[in-house]
């Protein structure tokens, strides 16, 4: 164990586990994190090897004999016909059965309907009637005569959640930890690699916590596919719903009117919402309209009553351009379905994460360490609601007299959302409090530069704070350093606004670099083996410039050293293109006989990491065995005939970073090959 991890064990037995060992035990099982870390905190909550072996055989075979798989159901049920009474691990729901005026209990996996349960156990667990909950369950058979009654009753039931929580003593157990340390148990605790996250990624990560501490806190999170925005809403919590985007609806969200019944927002501290991007989808115009009123004043109303609810909202979805591509052209809320494309309604967001800084999710981001059973990190995070830590920067500092009531709400509900979740002892030194002030206002003014873009009747705001000293400190988001000239385009008017640069540099100040079309010929070119010098920039890169579409014939594209060429083509489209553009590059080559399956993750590989970037790349394989010319043909009307496709080098460290040729094409040995550039209109077409 590393130090940190001794450390975590002294000062939290019995209370955390090791974060790999969930995919050890949870082989085929469809079960959320929690559920798995329930059972391993109850056999597994220790640094002793040996125990843990034991303990992992115990929970390996309590999923074995009671969790439900959905194509085992018909065996299961048997199991409780012969036996009489019999313990499963399932997702339980209930509703009630007005006719026979009894509840009845519904069994996702098991697919048992019209169980009977007891009222008791109904008001007990009143999110039984709302989605469902995981639970251990006994499960009764008595056949009757009867037609009307059900042989199925369900005895006992208990929810897989932490029974017991000693909030003070995690506060003094938190008292032993620096602040590193203990933002690397939290990043641990959700089951990800500290090492590999610098600390503002850390914070980004934590940032999703706070819907869990926070009451009525509304986040949102854009960016490309693969960086786990969802997973900590559906994983994570027992207290948390995820629902697909386009599942929304009135009664479903807030209250059905036929019925009465009060939807999600009233049993749930935190509703999220996947794939809430997409231009296409359906939506309910008052579905918008009650949750503009929700989200700003914590209450909706269908008819005559008005109701209030405490759950934090949470979009997620995927952005399918560049940051710079979209500030040229639109905004970061472009992706957004059209309804939700709507001043008012992106208002009420109080924090927009950049989901594009966030790293696509790799196997060596996960962690081995220990972290907090997840179950028990839960219940600290509900527990902390009930807290309010939003003027904790009060004594050091104060927000500028331009910032609205409304964007100091955003700003202080993250402020003491990453309060509780840092520092909820109380004990943070003023640069810490700076840091996570500073990072709360950005992530607000996200929200608020946007909103400027899309709607006009928005005043430019100066997004900044004073210390006690008066000494005024601005904050400016990372992308309105990194794209200044973009960042302070107003899309609404399409003209270029006259606001500055919070370094005071007006926006056509800024240099943006202008990539010219040299005066190209065509040419054939040969070159000898072992000859230096050689590189895709040199030698493709002038006939690439300016093509937005270029497609690749290789029937070689199989091996790693071959997917690599691909990779550094790729990389010298990348050069060559403006940050605003986006390039598309389809590959057409055969499929290994042998390796196949690897091939294709190579190549799936590379489209993630392309589309981060704007590069839109596709593959395909072709069928017909008669693709053996290689070539590269661009939308700029060019054709580039390789006789040896993309492999135009000799074997090299591919292994060694530490040797020139490994980084640098130009010192490498070429193989013998030649190279034709002819002028291809048709290629246009």
């Amino acid at each position: 164990m590393t130090p940190l991890d001794q450390k975590i064990n002294t000062h939290f037995p019995g209370l955390v586990v090791r974060k790999d060992l969930v995919k050890t035990v949870k082989g085929n099982a469809i079960v959320p994190s929690y559920v798995l870390e329930y059972l391993l905190g109850q056999y597994c909550a220790t640094s002793d090897d040996a125990t843990i072996q034991t303990g992992i055989e115990t929970v390996k075979e309590i999923l074995r004999k009671h969790y439900v798989h959905r194509n085992e159901a018909g065996l299961v049920r048997s199991n409780i016909k012969e036996k009489g009474r019999y313990k499963v691990i399932d997702k339980i729901s209930a509703a009630l059965n007005d006719k026979a005026d009894v509840y009845e209990a519904e069994f996702s996996n098991l697919g048992l309907k019209q169980v009977l349960i007891d009222s008791r156990t109904v008001k007990a667990h009143p999110k039984l009637l709302v989605s469902g909950i995981w639970c251990i369950a006994d499960i009764e058979y008595e056949f009757t005569e009867d037609k009307n009654a059900s042989p199925w009753i369900l005895s006992t039931l208990k929810p897989i959640q932490l029974s017991h929580l000693d909030f003070s003593s995690y506060i003094e157990a938190r008292k032993q930890f620096t602040t590193d340390e203990w933002i690397d148990l939290l990043i641990q605790s959700v089951g990800f690699n500290p090492e590999m996250f610098g600390k503002r990624s850390k914070l980004t990560q934590l940032i999703r916590l706070i819907p869990f501490c926070e009451r009525n806190y509304n986040l949102i999170e854009l960016g490309p596919k693969g960086t786990g925005k969802s997973h900590i809403y559906s994983e994570f919590s027992p207290h948390g719903i995820l629902i697909s985007g386009g599942e929304i609806s009135v009664p479903k969200l807030f209250v059905n009117n036929s019925s009465g019944k009060i939807g999600l927002v009233g049993y749930w501290d935190c509703v999220a919402f996947d794939e809430f991007a997409g231009k296409q989808k359906r939506l309910d115009k008052a579905l918008v309209d009650i949750m503009k009123n929700y989200m700003a004043n914590k209450s909706f109303s269908r008819g005559v009553e008005t109701l209030g609810a405490e759950a934090s909202m949470v979009f997620v979805g995927n952005t399918q351009h560049t940051v710079p591509y979209m500030l040229k052209h639109s905004d970061l809320f472009d992706e957004l379905p059209d309804k939700f494309y709507d001043s008012a309604f992106l208002d009420r967001i109080h924090f927009y994460i950049p989901g594009w800084e966030v790293d696509i999710i790799r196997g060596e981001m996960f962690s081995s360490g220990y972290g907090f059973v997840v179950d028990y990190l839960a219940e600290i995070l509900r527990s902390l609601r009930n807290h309010d830590y939003s003027d904790r920067y009060q004594e050091h500092f104060s927000l500028s007299s331009d910032i609205s009531t409304r964007d100091r709400d955003g700003i202080n509900k993250t402020f003491s959302g990453l309060m509780k979740i840092l520092f909820p002892q109380g004990d943070a030194s003023k640069e810490e409090i700076e840091e996570l002030l500073r990072f709360a206002i950005e992530g607000r003014k996200r929200v608020k530069d946007q909103l400027m873009r899309i709607d006009s009747t928005y005043g430019n705001v100066r997004f900044a704070y004073l210390d006690y000293s008066q000494q005024v400190k601005s904050v400016t988001t990372l992308e309105e350093e990194e794209y200044p000239h973009y960042y302070h385009k107003t899309i609404a008017d399409g003209e270029e606004g006259e606001r500055t640069t919070q370094a005071g540099m007006p926006p056509d100040a800024v240099e943006v670099p202008q990539i010219v079309e040299p005066a190209l010929k065509e040419k054939h070119l040969n070159f000898q083996e072992n000859q230096k010098g050689i590189s895709f920039d040199t030698l493709l890169g002038p006939y690439l410039i300016g093509a937005t579409k270029i497609t690749i014939a290789d029937p070689y594209i199989r091996q790693f050293y071959q997917v690599r060429n691909l990779m550094e083509f790729l990389e010298t489209v990348v050069k060559l293109k403006s940050q605003d553009e986006e390039v598309s590059v389809h590959l057409i080559t055969t499929e290994d006989e042998f390796k196949g399956e690897q091939q294709k993750e190579y190549l799936e590989k590379i489209k993630e990491s392309s589309s981060a970037i704007g590069v839109n790349f596709t593959w395909e394989f072709d069928g017909t065995g008669t693709i053996h010319a290689r070539h590269i043909v661009t939308d700029k009307g060019w054709k580039i005939s390789l006789d040896r496709g993309l492999d135009i080098f000799q074997q090299y460290g591919m292994n060694d970073v530490f040797t020139f040729a490994n980084r640098l094409q130009q010192y490498r040995s070429c193989k013998a090959f030649e190279a034709t550039f002819i002028k291809n209109d048709m290629s246009k077409s």
